[in-house]
């Protein structure tokens, strides 16, 4: 052995941990998935633990190598790159057990950085005899430089002893694990897929410095008996599996899925929870709703979407208390497995069947837990199909548990999702219920809403709460100029974080009497309006209007008046016009019939009216994903194979660039200067890629270079940022039919 390295074998150098700590802290972790996941879906549960143990165990072994302890030092060495997880396989050998399951360790062992494709990839950079194709790169003769009794030292004290190396070509062993198939039709798929995604875990959390998984206890949920429980929520407490929920907006649906998790935590045991929603507004309101019914000295609600480091930010921008490495500790946490309530839009979890770098670890995390859908209604044919997919493949394969939960979906979308999860129980509020959400009367004004602004401005003179509602931007931005109120919001799509997180705090006061807005305003906002006002849109976009109004049932019955007219530019937000002609159907019926009274029980038949089944092309779009999508799941995904293709068909559905205002560039350049670089994310606007092409076209955006010193290390950065020459401002968003110069003073865009 060499004698300069006769010391503790380190794991890590900055700071200095033992590989005998690191493996202690993995082990900690792993003991705490066991509690945390423990209704992994393999047969033999007691080997699946076995395995992952010694897999944790051994992980790091190769890391006694001499050249790397001489890197981790700061000594100068010959390490070359090489990588340690290869090595760490040379000591499997006398474990105790079968050839197929030390494989099984191997490949958890090997992939726990790198895939294989990667590990190929480094084991040919070294060059091949061009006679034998033997690797020149000698691991029969490394290996001698790993430092054996070292290893077993550290081995014995987790239960292995007679540890010894074992002589294997490992370049002949990368090429064989590549060869293979390790897809569905391997009957151990899902053993190798979650001893993967389980040592990952183990390693990464350790390694963040992760002591502890916070898990759910029964009593979390007593906040769920404040007030005596409705039917359809005494049924679901009392229900075990999946389930499809119908209730009308209001009725508690959110304390149902937790009466529901907490039958399923008693009967079937732990597992992680994921609330879906469709939009941030809406994950950001719920987070902060079930972090103050589950209180705890460590978070046990957390939420995960694209705009989490801006959240976060936004809302502990007051606390000074709260340094940037305590926000940025947060925002990990909230990706990881510490919280076992996770907020999620769906593309959270879609992206981990797309089969996008580290899909095992995601995948583990699913492993026996639970699904609440919200809000299912809002989506598209396309996203739509990929939940399906989603779905069937977390269900049958994972063993995940679901609740699917809905106001109104047509039923040939709800006869989809029942196929999808399997055997299911259907729960649907009472008829009494119903009868008790009757709060609105519908009325069809003729014309357009920009006729009838001195009515809308006669309800706001009046003292009423009013709320309108517009199909694009650039309409509900004239028509708030229009209207008068002291106390006015606009909110669009078109606002850059800062601003929108602002306006939806405004908005929580409940000191607002007009609220002007596009669709933005159907994502879950907790505002309660007395009088609507919308253009005419979708049935299932009206219910979710009508539900900002006499929200919470106090207000006897409120008007709802809907414009038959559309605007012009409507047809590129809602593209079906016989949806809007069968919705206009529908109102005219609960007119005549009822004097335009709703019935929420009747909402179900009327959307079933306007959407009978998919038309042509979402037909399409929704057959064809889900075919391409459970081909590939069931044909292609793979462990440790990371598909480049599928990764940028997963991104390529998200269409929007984001843009910096130009007179916002000061502020912006300031913030980069500082280098609050989440702060400087949040001036950008989104907008779509139709526009931004046209607009780089004809000038209107162009790609400016900022130049900042970089605090850490003095360095000087450029970054290039698409600046938008189009008037900006708080209180109205980006403008995109007016120019605006750049101003004189933007001289440090290099």
């Amino acid at each position: 052995m060499n004698k300069d390295l006769k010391l503790q074998v380190l794991a890590k150098s900055k700071p200095a941990i033992s590989l005998k700590e690191h493996i202690k802290d993995c082990l900690n972790i792993y003991e705490q998935l066991k509690i945390c996941i423990p209704n992994v879906p393999i047969e033999n549960k007691g080997l699946f633990w076995q395995l992952l143990r010694a897999a944790v165990v051994f992980h790091d072994m190769g890391k006694a190598h001499v050249e790397f302890q001489k890197l981790l030092s700061g000594k100068k060495n010959t390490w070359d790159s090489q990588r340690h997880e290869l090595f760490s396989i040379l000591f499997l050998n006398n474990l105790h057990f079968s050839n197929e399951e030390k494989d099984f360790v191997s490949q958890a062992i090997m992939g726990h950085h790198k895939s294989l494709a990667e590990l190929r990839s480094f084991v040919d950079n070294y060059q091949y005899d061009e006679f034998t194709g033997e690797c020149c790169l000698d691991y029969k003769k490394e290996s001698e430089q790993i430092l054996e009794s070292e290893v077993s030292e550290v081995a014995k004290l987790y239960g292995f002893s007679e540890v010894k190396k074992e002589s294997i070509d490992i370049c002949k062993l990368i090429k064989k694990e590549l060869k293979s198939n390790y897809t569905q039709n391997d009957a151990n798929f899902l053993l190798r897929l979650l001893l993967i995604g389980g040592l990952k875990q183990c390693d990464h959390l350790a390694s963040a410095g992760v002591l502890n998984l916070q898990k759910i206890e029964i009593e979390d949920l007593n906040f769920l008996f404040r007030h005596p429980l409705y039917e359809h929520q005494q049924k679901s407490l009392e229900c075990e599996g999946n389930v499809i929920l119908s209730a009308p907006t209001g009725s508690g649906k959110t304390e149902t899925s937790f009466l529901w998790i907490r039958n399923q935590i008693e009967k079937i045991g732990q597992g992680r929870i994921f609330y879906i929603l469709p939009y941030t507004a809406s994950i950001n309101a719920m987070y902060e709703r079930l972090n103050n019914d589950i209180p705890s000295d460590s978070p046990k609600v957390g939420l995960v979407h694209g705009k989490l480091s801006q959240y976060i930010e936004n809302k502990m921008s007051s606390d000074a208390s709260i340094d940037i490495e305590s926000k940025k500790k947060l925002v990990e946490d909230f990706k990881t497995m510490v919280t076992p309530i996770k907020v999620t839009t769906p593309f959270q979890l879609l992206k981990h069947i797309f089969g996008l770098k580290g899909f095992e670890k995601g995948m583990t995390e699913w492993a026996g837990g639970y699904f609440i859908f919200d809000e299912i209604h809002a989506y598209d044919a396309h996203v739509f199909a990929q939940i399906i997919s989603l779905l069937k493949f977390a269900t049958n394969k994972l063993e995940v548990k679901t609740m699917i939960m809905t106001a109104t979906l047509p039923d040939f979308m709800r006869k989809e999702l029942g196929k999808a999860i399997g055997n299911h129980s259907t729960i649907c509020a009472t008829e009494e219920l119903y009868r008790k959400f009757t709060r609105h009367k519908i009325s069809l004004l003729e014309g357009a809403i920009v006729d009838s602004l001195n009515s809308i401005q006669s309800d706001i003179d009046a003292g009423k709460k009013v709320l309108v509602v517009c199909n694009t931007v650039e309409q509900s931005q004239s028509v708030f100029i229009k209207l008068k109120s002291a106390s006015k919001i606009l909110l669009h799509g078109s606002f850059n974080a800062d601003d929108r997180y602002e306006k939806e705090k405004q908005l929580s006061s409940d000191n607002i009497n007009l609220l002007v807005g596009t669709q933005a305003i159907e994502v879950s906002l907790d505002i309660d309006f007395d009088v609507l006002y919308s253009e005419p849109a979708p049935l299932d976009a009206l219910i979710q209007r009508f539900g900002r109004v006499n929200r919470k049932r106090k207000k006897g019955l409120c008007p709802c008046h809907i414009f038959k007219e559309r605007n012009p530019k409507d047809k590129y937000i809602y593209k079906d016009e016989n949806v809007i002609l069968r919705t206009i159907v529908v109102l005219e019926d609960i007119i005549v019939l009822s004097n335009g009274i709703v019935q929420e029980n009747e909402w179900q038949e009327a959307i079933n009216f306007v959407y009978p089944k998919w038309n042509n092309d979402q037909e399409n779009e929704f057959y064809n994903t889900t075919n391409l999508l459970d081909h590939y799941l069931y044909n292609d995904l793979e462990p440790l194979s990371y598909n480049e293709r599928k990764e940028n068909e997963f991104y390529s559905q998200f269409s929007g660039i984001k843009v910096l205002p130009t007179s916002l560039v000061d502020e912006y350049t300031a913030r980069l200067y500082k280098n609050e670089f989440v702060k400087s994310e949040a001036l950008l606007v989104q907008i779509q890629e139709s526009k931004f092409a046209n607009m780089i076209r004809n000038g209107a955006i162009r790609s400016e270079k900022f130049a900042f010193e970089r605090i850490t290390d003095d360095s000087i950065v450029e970054k290039n940022t698409f600046v938008i020459y189009c008037k900006y401002d708080s209180e109205l968003g980006l403008q995109i039919n007016v120019p605006e110069s750049p101003a004189e003073q933007n001289s440090y865009i290099i």
